[in-house]
């Protein structure tokens, strides 16, 4: 099982050697001195759509959704970030604005790097504009593979796949039995499916009543991670 969940990371979630904490101990207090840090509520905005970044965004503690705002007013949800994530890095490399929104699910504590120190940071850290360059290059391979899987996948093939995806998303969120509760609402676990909160909750049911996972509340636990993962009929794309 170990083994799936490893390329089941590779494949749609960033990798572990692109974080932060891979950089040299002089960068990241270079970087933390620059650093001004805030706390968000859950559902709060970090920075929207179509405006002009003024800096970068560092997740300290907490869990963050990109999205993408849709005509018919709801939101797709095009990746989750998770403690020592940079974000709006990419908007503020290319000199654009931001092509996605960012906002909270969780209470979070947001590091923010102003533009014109985070200039004078890349110019003394060479490692740190190789690190954003990487982390650029794999997220857009993590959203490529993200795409192209979903849209030749039914409704409850998606769901499983979220689900095991998810699970690496809150790996670290334990609880006292060492099992890892994935915190979301039913909202924006559809968001992220693309589908309807009422199928979402259906399909969950069902795989409550097969044994695949448990709920508590808004909690999620992952029990058979094999059988999601069959579900999820990843052979083509491994």
């Amino acid at each position: 099982m170990d083994d799936l969940l490893v390329k089941i990371r590779e494949r749609f979630h960033l990798k572990r050697e692109f974080d932060f904490e891979s950089l040299p101990d002089y960068v990241k207090e270079d970087f933390n001195k620059q650093m001004v840090v805030k706390r968000f509520k859950r559902g709060q905005t970090i920075f929207n759509e179509g405006t002009f970044p003024s800096g970068i965004f560092f997740v300290k503690t907490g869990k963050i959704k990109k999205f993408k705002s849709l005509n018919s007013g709801k939101e797709q949800i095009i990746y989750l970030c998770s403690e020592g994530e940079m974000i709006g890095y990419a908007a503020f490399l290319g000199d654009e604005r931001y092509h996605d929104s960012a906002a909270t699910i969780t209470e979070s504590s947001i590091g923010f790097i102003s533009k014109d120190k985070l200039v004078r940071l890349l110019d003394r850290h060479q490692e740190l504009s190789k690190l954003l360059v990487k982390k650029l290059s794999h997220e857009f391979g993590v959203m490529v593979n993200f795409i192209a899987t979903f849209t030749k996948k039914s409704v409850r093939e998606r769901v499983a796949l979220t689900l095991l995806i998810l699970n690496e998303n809150f790996r670290q969120n334990k609880n006292s039995n060492n099992e890892i509760e994935i915190e979301l609402t039913r909202e924006d676990f559809a968001n992220i499916v693309g589908i309807a909160v009422e199928t979402l909750v259906r399909i969950l049911g069902d795989f409550t009543q097969e044994g695949l996972i448990s709920k508590k509340g808004r909690k999620i636990i992952v029990k058979r991670h094999l059988e999601l993962f069959s579900i999820a009929d990843l052979t083509d794309t491994f």
